[in-house]
């Protein structure tokens, strides 16, 4: 299998009413908004879309929104993980997959699995998936992480393993992954502020928070880079140095969701134990906002 989750990928939102429901109407405007704004594909009902606090018939419900309202026109993967890996493998067996593209899956949290564990884990749902596989690092949430080689094994020994959501901040890591990966795999930043510096060094992408708000100007960002214009490329990632800092400052989703309330897309809702942003927090980017004039 081939990777097709490259560019600008949208770790999509979940909006919600004041009375806490899905805004499902809001939620149909972001997607277009994606679509018309140079997305790539879709990351749907992952950590950004706070699906650990979603029921399975809120999460079937906005699957087939998003593959509604998309037709096709963009790549969808899909969130699904844990630390359980029969309940994974099983979860992924039952699923119709219809209308997504791949699976998005985090290394076991909590629970702290050796590095073979890790490769006994992933084998099993490399096993048990029919659709592309994209593994997702990022030990600040998991408490374990996903080293080079044992990364490596698997992209070498499981065809259907495509790519690696990198989240662990670690650029020589990052280094190690892309010069020793096979041809047929890809890295892909999970981590804003660290995308530009990822693509120059050889990834094929960005799974993103801050897409949500602004994909125009985030996509062509990577569009530059890929074209090998580095100069006009750092100048827009250098616009959003602070932005980086202070989506992320309060927790993730809470400063994209404060960013797209401002932009008039949502109501700033999230679930407990999620909470909005400070006041503070959101008075600075709204400030940035009104500088970029977006």
């Amino acid at each position: 299998m081939r990777n097709i989750f490259k560019g600008l990928g949208t770790a999509l939102i979940t909006p919600f009413n004041q009375d806490g429901t899905v805004d499902y109407k809001s939620l149909k405007r972001l997607v277009e908004y994606q679509i018309d704004n140079g997305a790539d594909f879709f990351c749907i009902l992952a950590t950004t879309g706070e699906v650990p606090c979603l029921t399975r018939e809120e999460k079937d419900k906005i699957t087939q929104l998003v593959k509604d309202v998309n037709q096709g026109r963009l790549p969808i993967l899909k969130y699904c993980g844990g630390n359980d890996t029969a309940a994974v493998t099983e979860e992924i067996r039952q699923t119709d997959w219809s209308g997504v593209d791949g699976i998005l899956s985090i290394c076991p949290y909590y629970n702290k699995p050796s590095q073979e564990g890790l490769y006994q884990h992933f084998k099993a749902i490399s096993a048990a998936s029919q659709l592309p596989l994209v593994l997702y690092n990022v030990p600040g949430r998991t408490g374990v992480n996903l080293k080079p080689q044992t990364l490596i094994r698997l992209a070498n020994e499981c065809d259907n393993i495509v790519a690696v959501k990198e989240a662990s901040g670690s650029l020589e890591q990052v280094d190690e992954i892309v010069k020793n990966k096979p041809a047929n795999f890809d890295v892909i930043s999970g981590d804003d502020a660290l995308t530009f510096s990822m693509i120059a060094s050889g990834a094929a992408g960005v799974i993103s928070v801050i897409g949500n708000a602004l994909p125009k100007e985030f996509s062509r960002m990577i569009r530059l880079e890929f074209q090998g214009e580095y100069e006009p490329a750092r100048k827009i990632h250098h616009m959003f140095t602070e932005l980086y800092k202070l989506l992320f400052v309060d927790g993730n989703p809470a400063g994209v969701k404060a960013l797209l309330n401002d932009m008039g897309f949502i109501d700033n809702v999230l679930r407990l134990p999620l909470v909005p942003t400070t006041i503070a927090t959101k008075e600075k980017m709204s400030a940035i906002l009104k500088e970029l004039r977006i």
